[in-house]
């Protein structure tokens, strides 16, 4: 027989196992992902100027999955037990509710993989970095939420280190002006997004898969006329491999990594924290920027790992600042409470 507290042990290290696990399949999901699309945007073998055509088809296959996943969960409950919600994303009221949603979910994802095909994978990060500075702005314009000083001292970190990188990729043959823009504009979009979930999330019952499905369903549509205008559809009709079976392959990886990328941020956020989250994708990337210069034989000056460094810091330091402020918060409550 175990005594209480071997028991109590037993939970934890079963707990902490879980958390690893999961842990280390969102990074390895997000890296795999990222090279992946990289190989589809701009790769050596693929060779396809169509980002925002690969991005379409990746939508149909998150929504593919999502409808047979619901299928099967409603189907077989024994052998695929998640309980999927009904969708209904051709609801009038659904399509009210949600499109304002999308808009920004589709203005996020091809910004972010437009500025991935223009930039270099280690840079990816620093030209994405700017998402913290913009939260803190729309959190104060739209909800009035101010910022303690210790946070503005962190965003300004971040920006320094965004700015330094900048001038330093400027120095290399990968920078790109264009592929920067986009992730400043991916940046913000993302802000957005966060702000705007907070919103939409009622209107679906809080299901956040359900959300994820409509997002992916009612972008297939909107990305059409903007592969129209953009001129991809006659890059994608004379494309030399359009009919080899390992290019729709390739395709069909890149579109299961980012249905499965969203499976793991949300699961990391269930089983740790949002805070948790983000710290864990800062050490990912930090990580991910280390993998890309010795996988792409890329050499860095001192100042382009310092951008990084002051990044990567400001944006720890930002996570730990809020980390504490909320339990601080916690405890004023909790106490207001008792008396």
């Amino acid at each position: 027989m175990y005594s209480p507290l071997e028991t109590q042990k037993e939970s934890l290290v079963k707990k902490y196992i879980r958390i690893l696990l999961v842990v280390s399949a969102y990074w390895i999901i997000s890296i795999t992902t990222v090279f992946v699309n990289k190989e589809l945007f701009d790769g050596k073998h693929v060779k396809l100027n169509a980002t925002l055509f690969v991005t379409w088809f990746q939508c149909i296959v998150s929504s593919t999955i999502c409808v047979v996943t619901t299928f099967l969960s409603h189907k077989f409950p024994r052998v695929v037990p998640l309980n999927m919600p009904q969708a209904h994303p051709f609801k009038a009221e659904t399509i009210k509710n949600v499109i304002p949603l999308s808009i920004l979910f589709t203005t996020m994802i091809a910004t972010n993989n437009l500025c991935l095909r223009y930039v270099s994978v280690a840079f990816y990060y620093v030209g994405r970095s700017l998402t913290t500075i913009f939260n803190v702005l729309l959190s104060y314009i739209f909800l009035r939420e101010r910022q303690s000083a210790k946070s503005i001292i962190c965003c300004i970190v971040i920006i320094a280190g965004f700015l330094l990188g900048v001038d330093q990729e400027s120095l290399t043959e990968t920078f790109s002006l264009i592929g920067t823009i986009f992730g400043v504009i991916g940046s913000l979009a993302l802000s957005m997004f966060s702000i705007y979930t907070k919103k939409t999330l009622p209107h679906v019952n809080g299901e956040v898969w359900l959300l994820s499905y409509y997002n992916n369903v009612y972008s297939i549509f909107l990305f059409l006329p903007l592969i129209v205008i953009s001129g991809e559809v006659n890059t994608v009709m004379n494309y030399e491999h359009i009919g080899e079976m390992w290019f729709w392959g390739t395709m069909l990886i890149g579109g299961i990594c980012g249905f499965l990328i969203g499976y793991a941020t949300s699961l990391q956020i269930k089983v740790t924290s949002p805070l948790t989250h983000n710290i864990s994708g800062t050490a990912k990337a930090c990580f991910q920027t280390v993998l890309a210069t010795s996988w792409f034989n890329e050499a860095k000056s001192f100042l382009w790992w310092l951008s990084n460094i002051v990044v990567l810091l400001g944006s720890f330091a930002y996570a730990r600042v809020k980390q504490v402020e909320m339990a601080m918060r916690h405890r004023e409550t909790s106490s207001i409470q008792k008396h």
